[in-house]
């Protein structure tokens, strides 16, 4: 899964971190997941540049029986 994450600042000037969106998909390497869920995330909001509504991504990877 793929969380991609804002800053902002809180209104005593504290910054905290805000998920604006989780995106699951499957992939064969974490590098495929992440183009996959950077397109996915500008078609769900629709813009051309995911950074304009995220400061970064953070990725767990999947968890598979063994």
């Amino acid at each position: 899964m793929f969380r991609f994450i804002k800053d902002v600042l809180g209104e005593y000037g504290e910054t905290c971190e805000v998920c604006q969106t989780n995106v699951e998909l499957d992939a064969r390497n974490e590098r495929e997941a992440e183009e996959k869920a950077k397109e996915r995330f500008c078609e769900t909001h629709a813009i051309h540049d995911w950074s304009l509504h995220a400061d970064r991504t953070k990725v767990d990877p999947a968890d598979f029986p063994s």
